[in-house]
């Protein structure tokens, strides 16, 4: 079965030199940068899209706007992508940068069992391949990497879905050697397309498997 890779880069761009978002990006660094979540999610997801596209893999930014879309309007193009691809296996991630003091990337599920665990491993372990000395901030409680959360997008949404925070854009070395790098970006879109992949690859390991068992 092909799968459908829906992208979702959170909050708002950049229209006019004016953020469409309030909040929502670094302090003012020594250096005169300043980073602007929205714009750097928007860099990350098309630097996705555009590896799934050479790779044959579906997939749609649902936001492919500079204003600040409402969550409920994404998850509703969310579906609406979904209904257009019905012999699809349909994955969303959202992507953020993080905030609020701290150090390394957090993958985040809604709560309970689901595909979505297996899509966040495989993007944890892409991760710990393309960044091996950076922190994976991980929640072991119930068994697996990932960190659980009822964020709207997450449990709004009714395919596998996973939001990736992406380094901390207040913490000075991470927002400006990584994330506000070209070589940091082109890893952080590396990750994700890995564990995509992987994903990918997975379902249709799957699908020929019981394909097999039927033929026999």
């Amino acid at each position: 079965m092909k799968a459908l890779i829906l992208l979702d880069p959170g909050h708002g761009g950049i229209i006019n030199n004016v953020y469409q978002t309030a909040g929502k990006r670094s302090p003012l660094w020594s250096n005169g940068q300043q980073l602007f979540e929205g714009e750097f999610n928007r860099a990350i997801t098309h630097g996705i899209s555009q590896a799934l596209t050479l790779y044959g893999i579906d997939n749609r930014i649902i936001v492919p706007e500079l204003e600040d879309i409402s969550l409920r309007t994404r998850v509703d193009r969310a579906h609406f992508f979904a209904q257009q691809y019905p012999h699809h296996r349909c994955l969303l991630i959202s992507v953020h940068a993080n905030a609020g003091g701290g150090k390394g990337v957090e993958i985040f599920t809604s709560r309970g069992q689901t595909e979505s665990d297996i899509v966040a491993d495989h993007l944890a372990h892409a991760f710990t391949q393309v960044f091996p000395n950076k922190p994976l901030r991980s929640d072991y409680r119930d068994g697996d990497i990932d960190k659980e959360r009822g964020f709207y997008m997450l449990r709004k949404t009714t395919m596998a879905a996973v939001l990736t925070e992406n380094f901390f854009m207040d913490n000075e070395i991470e927002c400006c050697l990584i994330l506000m790098s070209p070589k940091g970006r082109k890893k952080i879109i590396e990750y994700h397309v890995q564990g995509i992949m992987a994903w990918v690859e997975g379902g249709r390991s799957e699908v020929s498997s019981s394909e097999e068992e039927q033929r026999k």
